[in-house]
């Protein structure tokens, strides 16, 4: 299995993404208290600083796909329940504060990138990722960040869709119930991605 996943997470050409690991969203800022439990709980920041800091050290992209709500509320987009209910949430996620940022333990640090939306499910949605990835050469995705609720399925779909090979670092994600997230990751995404760990990945990786 090392082996085999050496073989997929090339430094040359992969990347790894966070998704929405802001402060807004699971940080010291977040809205949604109970994401934020769940995060600090499970210890997938340390995580997945451990995988960035390594990606670094080897010459793997590092992508934080961001979320940011427009300045202007009648540039959202409230085309789901969830959106129609955060734009109704003054100042939430507004472009530009410090809500948006990253979490500071993960960056970001020079030479990451970062990909910012402002509607859609999935950091390719309106955005110049993929374009941005193929310039690079990027043939396989890591995927950290949150949640197995909606965003990391989201992620990973696209992703495929998309053309790319997928990785998932199941303690760099997390779900809410937890059990749900586990459920997410057995019955869903091991059939469209490899599942596996930040110490696995790592140690994939020359140092």
């Amino acid at each position: 299995m090392a082996a085999v996943l050496a073989d997929q997470i090339v430094p040359s050409s992969t990347a790894v993404i966070t998704m929405e690991l802001q402060r807004g969203v699971c940080g010291d800022r977040a809205s949604m208290p109970a994401l934020a439990e769940a995060v600090a709980a499970c210890g997938m920041i340390e995580a997945t600083s451990t995988v960035l800091a390594a990606a670094r050290a080897a010459g793997v992209l590092v992508v934080h796909c961001t979320f940011s709500m427009p300045v202007d509320p009648a540039d959202a987009v409230a085309n789901t329940p969830l959106m129609a209910m955060l734009v109704k949430k003054q100042g939430y996620m507004e472009h530009g504060s410090d809500a948006v940022q990253v979490i500071l333990a993960l960056g970001p640090e020079p030479g990451d990138l970062e990909s910012n939306r402002h509607h859609g499910l999935s950091p390719f949605g309106g955005t110049d990722l993929d374009a941005t990835l193929r310039a690079r050469g990027i043939t396989t995705l890591v995927v950290t960040g949150v949640s197995l609720n909606v965003g990391i399925p989201g992620t990973v779909v696209e992703a495929v869709n998309h053309g790319y090979r997928v990785v998932v670092a199941r303690d760099c994600v997390v779900g809410l119930p937890t059990e749900y997230g586990e459920a997410i990751l057995q019955n869903t995404l091991n059939v469209m991605s490899t599942i596996t760990t930040s110490a696995a990945i790592i140690a994939a990786w020359p140092e």
